[in-house]
């Protein structure tokens, strides 16, 4: 059984709305208890920004959901004579990874920040580091003071849903005028986590609370009727067992198959360059722009090699127009441009590659055009007559930035933006 839990748009102090508790573990588990996470400082939609924001960006949760999970099980007849401390074998049910997005883990200071505010949201100390549930049986030690048919298990709340990002941009007032302020932007994605960890022993005939871990494995001792579940004889165990083990054996072959199949679709999509798709007609815009450091000479600039990325350089180092970019195939979405970045001077298109885009800090490079996410970006602008624009990765959902002011820096991303404010650049007609 599970409870939903919608939450709106979160920022500056997150409100604590606690959930009802899902069950008190009966032992801890050894395993390391979850990082606790605090008050998430961030910005609220509606308040303002300035330019500096442009190339920044925050996590604002749309929905948790909290559902008791076991990760380990195993069905236990305790006879006469036989009470006393055992160590038994679980079997694995199901194995939870933390993630926040399209990569299948955690990188980068934005998936802290979220699972951070949803773990502040819930009022439950949350994973926000990746981790993940033991894929392999485990033993658990327990003291049966009593013979009887026990579900011996180890588990945890399972906390899984979705967020948006907020995004400085500028937006129109009832007045008619224009000012920076946080909206929630076109990116979007799912996360999931869990607590922390805990190991018990439950009877068929013990009252547990609803919704509980302890429910949840008492669940799977196919008890029926707390009557009928009374009445499981105590003594050798029966061939039953043989059944439960078998049961437990194929649950933990088809979890290990689970985790396999995800851990090389991961591999896959991380060393697995994605073969672009055949060189799509560009609707490009006319003009032809430089993406400048505000106030500063260096501006973007295609690579002149292969396996190279796009770097700060000196306007006009090059008579090849490689520091010269046309927005192509441009739409609009609640005021958020979104187009191709078009270099003039090598005919590629702006991407981040895709064996390195699940890594924070990838850098930026072009690539032959085609029907790419890694290829489109959200242009966020400051109040009309600046020029000052904050650039985000449509697929990975990082802003651009780079790490230095230097000549022949690398331009890069970052999933929470340049909070020094260097994400901020200046597109400049030429």
């Amino acid at each position: 059984m599970r409870r939903t839990r919608h939450v709106g748009r979160i920022g500056g102090a997150v409100t604590a709305a606690l959930l009802t508790a899902l069950g008190v573990a009966a032992q801890p588990a050894t395993a390391a208890p979850a990082r606790p996470a605090g008050p998430v400082a961030a910005p609220a939609a509606g308040q303002t920004c300035t330019a500096a924001d442009l190339g920044k960006r925050h996590p604002v949760v749309k929905s948790a959901e909290v559902s008791p999970a076991i990760t380990h099980f195993k069905g236990w007849y305790v006879t006469q004579g036989s009470t006393g401390t055992q160590t038994i074998s679980t079997n694995v049910q199901e194995t939870i990874s933390v993630s926040v997005g399209v990569n299948g883990s955690v990188q980068g200071s934005f998936a802290v920040e979220a699972l951070g505010t949803v773990g502040a949201s819930l009022g439950l100390n949350v994973q926000v580091n990746y981790t993940t549930t033991s894929s392999t049986n485990k033993s658990i030690t327990w003291d049966f003071y009593q013979p009887g048919y026990y579900g011996l298990y180890e588990g945890t709340k399972k906390v899984t849903g979705t967020y948006g990002s907020l995004n400085c941009n500028r937006t129109q007032q009832a007045d008619g005028s224009w000012a920076l302020k946080w909206t929630e932007g076109p990116d979007t994605g799912s996360y999931t986590t869990f607590t922390t960890l805990e190991e018990g022993a439950v009877r068929c005939e013990d009252k547990v609370p609803a919704n509980s871990i302890m429910r949840k494995a008492q669940d799977l001792l196919d008890c029926g009727s707390p009557a009928a579940a009374a009445k499981h004889p105590a003594g050798p165990v029966p061939s039953a067992k043989a059944g439960q083990s078998k049961h437990g054996a194929d649950n933990a072959a088809t979890a290990a198959k689970a985790v396999q199949s995800v851990k090389a679709t991961q591999a896959t999509r991380a060393a697995k360059p994605v073969k672009p798709a055949p060189s799509a007609a560009l609707n490009c815009q006319p003009g032809a722009y430089k993406i400048d450091v505000p106030g500063k000479p260096l501006n973007w600039s295609a690579p002149l090699l292969a396996n190279d990325g796009i770097r700060l350089r000196e306007s006009n180092w090059t008579s090849a127009h490689l520091d010269n970019w046309r927005l192509c195939n441009v739409t609009e979405r609640n005021g958020v441009i979104e187009a191709s970045l078009w270099n003039w001077g090598n005919g590629g298109c702006a991407t981040i590659p895709a064996d390195i885009a699940n890594q924070e800090q990838a850098y930026l490079t072009t690539a032959t055009c085609g029907e790419d996410d890694l290829q489109r970006f959200y242009i966020y602008r400051d109040v009309p007559g600046s020029t000052k624009i904050g650039l985000q990765n449509k697929y990975t959902g990082s802003m651009l930035g780079h790490d230095r002011y230097a000549d022949g820096e690398l331009i890069r991303q970052y999933s929470s933006g340049r909070q020094d404010g260097t994400g901020t650049y200046t597109l400049t007609a030429v």
